[in-house]
């Protein structure tokens, strides 16, 4: 794919930030109408073929020069994906990010790297054991990766220092939570990487940190979970690794203590049992960083082209479309299963899922799932 123009990185910007436009949609609106510019003019037409009763929000040109103004002001960059700064692992996975800010090193995001998550609420030898591994990781050559929370997440930027850290946002770029992370933030922002899909000034949201989480497993060559409760944020984290084709390994606990229960049941399911950075590096050695400046990933995890024919939405796509909101819930389904059921081939499905979306009808969810949004 060629470089963007100014123009067409404003176009990217709008679309991405345009209602109910999520990554997924993003490239099949790329891949359905050719660029950004088209895709945007299309934006009402398929929204309200979806059943949207208003018109759909299109973020105006000048709310993309507003955020690249921001972005600009607190020294950050947008990174699109044909750029060729733009982080080659992540742009592997299915729903890497179209834009992504970034503040700091941008060279960090194109070096060997390893994710290390687990809970918040850490334990004292958990914390002590995730700061020293990512000590040990760097010391190999690893950039370490994680979300910025508290707890282990904290203790692993710390232990890689940071020069040697990638710190994953909820919300925007410049918006730091945990507060009291304030100072880790500085650091790793002056020496590091902080990076973020979302605006510059975006306050995090609970729908947010899921959405960070792929983020931190796609950037990274595999994950390790120091600790986690079964319900733990990490273990979303630990099975988007695993759907992103990334390592899984767990740090064994003792049992009786609950934040054990998730690591060692990653253990149980095949997850690698990690003792020490020589675990890690083992199991990660074998993949390779693709070179800067390809676009491996991006032309497979497009859709192929929707026919003209169907752009029209004919009363026989109407009908299908219809039966395909008609059979999700709220209860999240992968899309080959909700495709297989209604029996709509990919190319039907792809409209239809596209024009759902776009009415805000259904909600894409990491890890190629979907569900019907209520009301």
């Amino acid at each position: 794919m060629p470089p963007l123009t100014d123009e067409d990185r404003i176009d990217w910007l709008r679309l991405s930030r345009s209602e109910n436009v999520g990554p997924v949609a993003f490239r099949r609106l790329l891949a359905r109408f050719g660029s950004a510019g088209a895709a945007l003019a299309a934006l009402p037409d398929l929204a309200r073929s979806g059943g949207l009763r208003r018109p759909i929000a299109v973020a105006p040109r000048a709310a993309a020069e507003a955020e690249l103004a921001a972005l600009d002001r607190i020294g950050g960059r947008l990174l699109a994906l044909p750029d060729p700064d733009y982080p080659p692992l992540l742009r592997e996975i299915s729903d890497a990010p179209p834009v992504l800010c970034a503040l700091g090193r941008v060279d960090l995001l194109h070096r060997p790297a390893a994710a290390i998550v687990g809970a918040r609420n850490a334990s004292v030898h958990g914390g002590r054991f995730a700061h020293r591994l990512a000590a040990d990781l760097v010391a190999a050559g690893v950039v370490v990766v994680s979300g910025f929370a508290r707890g282990i997440d904290a203790a692993a930027h710390a232990g890689a220092g940071a020069a040697h850290t990638v710190a994953v946002m909820a919300g925007g770029a410049d918006v730091i939570y945990p507060r009291e992370n304030r100072s880790l933030w500085e650091a790793i922002r002056a020496e590091g990487c902080v990076v973020s899909e979302m605006p510059p000034g975006t306050e995090p949201q609970a729908r947010h940190f899921p959405r960070r989480n792929r983020i931190v497993s796609g950037l990274a060559r595999g994950v390790v979970v120091v600790e986690a409760t079964p319900r733990s944020g990490s273990l979303i984290t630990a099975r988007l690794a695993g759907e992103q084709g990334r390592e899984v390994m767990a740090v064994p606990g003792f049992p009786a203590d609950p934040r054990s229960g998730g690591t060692n049941a990653l253990i149980k399911d095949g997850a690698t049992l990690v003792e020490s950075a020589e675990d890690v590096i083992s199991a990660i050695a074998p993949r390779r960083t693709p070179a800067q400046g390809s676009l491996p990933g991006f032309a497979e995890a497009e859709a192929p082209p929707v026919p003209a024919r169907l752009i029209a939405a004919p009363e026989s796509a109407v009908e299908r479309r219809e039966r395909l909101l008609e059979s999700l819930t709220s209860a999240p389904l992968p899309v080959d299963v909700a495709l297989r059921e209604c029996q709509l081939s990919a190319a039907e499905g792809a409209v239809a899922l596209l024009e759902l979306e776009l009415a805000g009808r259904i909600e894409r969810l990491p890890g190629q799932m979907i569900a019907r949004i209520p009301g």
